[in-house]
């Protein structure tokens, strides 16, 4: 799911904050519109629901919704479609239902009043676990969002991130993130109408061994750790708040994404799950492409940097004892993000984050 911080409000507009995320959609764009193109319209009088699971503010995935609902409308002009917006319980929506009924002022033109018989939903519920009722679902789509645990099944005693583990915390990791995978689909697989599809972009570690902040120059989430470390080094935070420090999140890779469905047995090929296409692609990150354009080493800083925030800050800030006030906390958390400022600062050009992920196309038999 989105995961924004607790105290980084989505007021504004969020989907600027991220908006390599809208890169990461497009390239997922012409899958979606072949999911749509394969489905089968004419025999199903029913209202078309499409869901975007994981969907912050609604701004990254706008321009998707609005070819989906073009499509859909193109073979079916009367056929009603049903819009359903899913994330975890304390996504801002009050931003989402702004964007959508254009009412923010945003520079972002939405989708609502180009369409009638059009229904916009939102369920604050988390996709580990069914989300609307049995046989409803047509097309399911998320991006960026189903790295997210369940829960933290382990605090890794020396790394951030699961890309940083070993031994038996990288197994307890790889076995919560094996379970979530199947019970994600699982859940899907119950909305689905027979002949539905999903359209997946999940973070991943492709055939190269690349994930998010990972391709080339300095690897972002060791930047983390060595940041965190220095701060425990230096006696400002303690050791078990180093620890609680660990992102629940796991990229898997394309084998681990296709287990469930390379297993004749698996209860995903019972529910009549099929793979039917998985690609890895690498989005440019577009702080450093605009960095590339104008050089300015202090407004890619004041861009770069904020886009990490977005996604990792809570977990930061929730690793730190609530013995201290929530200002030292929040003064710990700021002067961690000025120590990763000063890092691009002292040389830009091996900073970036592309982000690395697996397009997937998964039917429903």
């Amino acid at each position: 799911m989105s995961s924004q911080a607790d105290n980084v409000t989505m007021t504004g507009e969020y989907w600027l904050a991220v908006k390599g995320t809208m890169d990461v959609i497009a390239a997922a764009a012409p899958m979606v519109l072949d999911a749509v193109a394969a489905t089968d319209l004419e025999h199903d009088d029913s209202a078309f629901c499409f869901s975007d699971m994981g969907c912050a503010d609604g701004g990254s995935s706008m321009s998707l919704v609005r070819s989906v609902i073009g499509a859909v409308r193109e073979r079916c002009p009367s056929r009603q479609i049903t819009i359903l917006y899913t994330d975890q319980p304390r996504n801002n929506y009050n931003a989402l239902f702004r964007l959508v009924h254009d009412a923010a002022g945003s520079s972002l033109k939405s989708y609502k009043d180009e369409f009638d018989r059009l229904y916009v939903h939102a369920a604050g519920t988390s996709f580990y676990e069914q989300m609307m009722p049995d046989q409803t679902l047509d097309l399911g789509f998320s991006s960026t969002a189903m790295h997210w645990l369940r829960g933290k099944p382990v605090d890794i005693p020396d790394h951030v991130h699961a890309v940083g583990a070993s031994g038996d915390a990288l197994r307890r990791i790889q076995a919560q993130a094996s379970r979530d995978w199947e019970l994600n689909l699982l859940n899907r697989a119950r909305e689905m109408k027979p002949g539905a599809r999903l359209v997946l972009a999940n973070f991943c570690r492709d055939e190269q061994g690349r994930y998010l902040g990972n391709t080339v120059g300095v690897n972002m989430f060791a930047t983390f750790n060595e940041l965190w470390l220095e701060k425990l080094e230096r006696n400002e935070i303690r050791a078990d708040e180093y620890e609680r420090m660990t992102l629940p999140q796991y990229y898997n890779d394309v084998d681990e994404f296709s287990a469930p469905f390379s297993d004749s047995s698996s209860a995903v090929r019972s529910a009549g799950l099929v793979l039917e296409h998985m690609e890895t692609k690498v989005v440019e990150c577009p702080y450093r492409a605009d960095f590339d354009r104008h050089g300015d080493v202090e407004q890619f800083v004041e861009s770069y940097v904020p886009t990490l925030r977005t996604w990792s800050e809570s977990t930061f800030f929730g690793a730190l004892s609530v013995e201290r006030s929530a200002e030292e906390r929040q003064t710990l958390v700021d002067e961690f993000y000025a120590a990763y400022g000063d890092r691009v600062r002292s040389d830009p050009s091996a900073h970036r984050m592309d982000y690395v992920h697996a397009y997937i196309k998964v039917a429903k038999n």
